[in-house]
């Protein structure tokens, strides 16, 4: 009785392939509203800049750069947890939860108050393309820098393990997809001219 029991028990599922399976499900249906995004931006202005209209070049790419480099010490991050390397676990994270919030705070805190000064306001024309672009993407950047500082406390409390570490991947994968789209947002907003 006990095998034919057995026989018929609900199938067992890979929980670490069913929670990867949903991150991507995720990225892929936030993806869409970048797509969005830029698609609007490419309708409405095709592959210029309206007259009147300057962006901080400089500002666009030091964050660039800044934002690239913490998809790489994230990536260390990953890997040193992999390896079992708690120290470099937890410098290369805090390494990019500080890199991510220099970038936010680049866009929101600098850029943003200093927008309408070069033409970009926030209720007409090519400025409400961008604080939606830039603004989309900081929250997203918000979010990835919580989550991370979140990995980063349990880590250093113990709760991640090489055998064991898929808030950390799941954090770092969620990183790169943030990184990612900027690459496709940077050159839209900084570099048609």
């Amino acid at each position: 009785m006990a095998a034919h029991t057995a026989a018929h028990a609900a199938p067992r599922f890979n929980k670490l392939a069913l929670n990867r399976l949903g991150l991507w499900l995720f990225m892929l249906s936030e993806t869409m509203i970048f797509i969005i995004l830029l698609v609007t931006r490419f309708v409405l202005f095709g592959t210029g800049m309206p007259e009147g209209i300057e962006v901080d070049q400089l500002l666009g790419l030091v964050i660039t750069i800044l934002l690239l480099a913490s998809s790489i010490s994230a990536y260390r991050a990953e890997t040193a947890m992999a390896h079992g390397n708690r120290d470099a676990f937890q410098r290369n994270m805090l390494l990019t939860i500080i890199m991510g919030t220099v970038f936010l705070l680049a866009v929101v805190a600098w850029e943003w108050p200093l927008a309408p000064h070069h033409g970009l306001h926030l209720q007409e024309g090519f400025g409400i393309v961008f604080f939606a672009m830039t603004g989309m993407h900081a929250f997203h950047v918000l979010t990835g820098v919580l989550m991370l500082i979140i990995v980063y406390l349990n880590g250093r409390n113990g709760a991640y393990s090489p055998e064991s570490y898929w808030g950390v991947e799941a954090t770092v994968k969620y990183w790169h997809f943030v990184d990612l789209v900027w690459v496709f947002f940077y050159p839209a907003l900084y570099l048609l001219n």
